[in-house]
C-alpha cells in the first residue's frame, strides 16, 4: 500500500513475498531510487501470513504491526519473530482494535477483531485478538479499502465493519463448506479450518452481493477452489453477482 509510491506499507507476508515484489513495478523505480518497506501489518499468525517476514532479514530493519496475541505466538510459538530479530532490528507496534495509526502523512487504518473458534497450535498466546481486519484509509479521498483474509462467521458485528467501503478484498478459501474432506485433502470443513465458505447459506456470496461495495473481491483462495477457474459455473455465477476473483498483479485505488 502507498499514498504516494515512495511510502510503502504491506499487508502480511506470503512466503511468496520475494517473487511479489520483484514482479511489482512500481517497487523498482527506473531512477534508481531505493524502495523499502516502512512497515508490515498482520492479521494473524497463520504461517502463510507470516513466512514472508523471514525474507526481509536482510534490510535495515522491520516494523510489524500485530496484536499482542499475534506478537506472542510470533515470539515464543513458531519463534518467527525471535529468529529475524537476530538478523535486523524488529520494532512491534501493538495493534488495538478501533485504534487509528497513521500510516505516513495519508494513510491510516483502524484494525477490528475477527473472533475465531480455530484450534490454538500453539497455546499461551491471548485468545482474543488472534485474527483482525483492517480498513486502510486515504485521509485525502476518505476513501477505505477492508482487508479481510481470514473471517469464520460474517456476523453482524464483521458486517457492520464493512459498512461504507470502497474496497473489500475478503476471504474466498472455499467454495464449499465440506470442499476440503470431500476431496480426501482434509478432515477440516471450510469453517473448523476458520474460513467462512463462498456458498451456502450463511456463505460470504450470500451475505456480500447485497452490500453496495463498489468492489467486493475474493483473495486467499486455495488451489481446491473452481473460481480459480475462469469457465467454471462457479466463476462465472460470482460475475453475475458482481464479485470479482483477485489476481496477480491487480492495483487498486481509492
Amino acid at each position: 500500500m502507498s499514498a504516494d509510491r515512495e511510502q510503502w506499507f504491506l499487508l502480511n507476508a506470503s512466503p511468496d513475498i520475494q517473487s511479489q515484489i520483484e514482479s511489482f513495478p512500481a517497487l523498482h523505480p527506473d531512477d534508481g531510487t531505493v524502495i523499502r518497506f516502512q512497515s508490515v501489518l498482520l492479521t494473524d499468525a497463520e504461517l502463510d501470513h507470516t513466512i514472508g517476514l523471514l525474507l526481509m532479514r536482510e534490510g535495515l530493519g522491520l516494523e510489524v504491526h500485530a496484536t499482542e496475541s499475534v506478537h506472542e505466538t510470533l515470539t515464543t510459538g513458531t519463534g518467527i519473530l525471535r529468529t529475524l530479530e537476530a538478523y535486523c532490528p524488529v520494532t512491534w507496534r501493538p495493534v488495538v482494535h478501533g485504534t487509528e495509526v497513521a500510516l505516513g502523512e495519508k494513510l491510516f487504518y483502524s484494525a477490528f477483531d475477527v473472533p475465531t473458534e480455530k484450534r490454538m497450535r500453539f497455546p499461551g498466546a491471548a485468545s482474543s485478538g488472534r485474527v483482525v481486519g483492517y480498513r486502510i484509509t486515504d485521509s485525502t479521498s476518505r476513501r477505505s479499502l477492508v482487508y479481510l483474509p481470514c473471517v469464520q462467521q460474517l456476523s453482524p458485528e464483521i458486517l457492520e465493519q464493512l459498512a461504507d467501503c470502497s474496497v473489500l478484498l475478503i476471504d474466498g478459501t472455499c467454495w464449499r463448506d465440506d470442499e476440503m474432506p470431500s476431496l480426501g485433502l482434509a478432515n477440516k470443513t471450510s469453517r473448523e479450518m476458520g474460513h467462512v465458505p463462498i456458498d451456502g447459506p450463511g456463505g460470504s456470496l450470500e451475505l456480500l452481493s447485497p452490500l453496495p461495495i463498489d468492489r467486493k473481491i475474493y483473495i486467499h483462495i486455495n488451489n481446491t477452489n473452481p473460481i480459480l477457474l475462469d469457465d467454471s459455473p462457479e466463476r462465472q455465477h460470482l460475475d453475475r453477482q458482481g464479485m470479482e476473483v483477485g489476481v496477480d498483479g491487480l492495483e487498486l485505488e481509492i
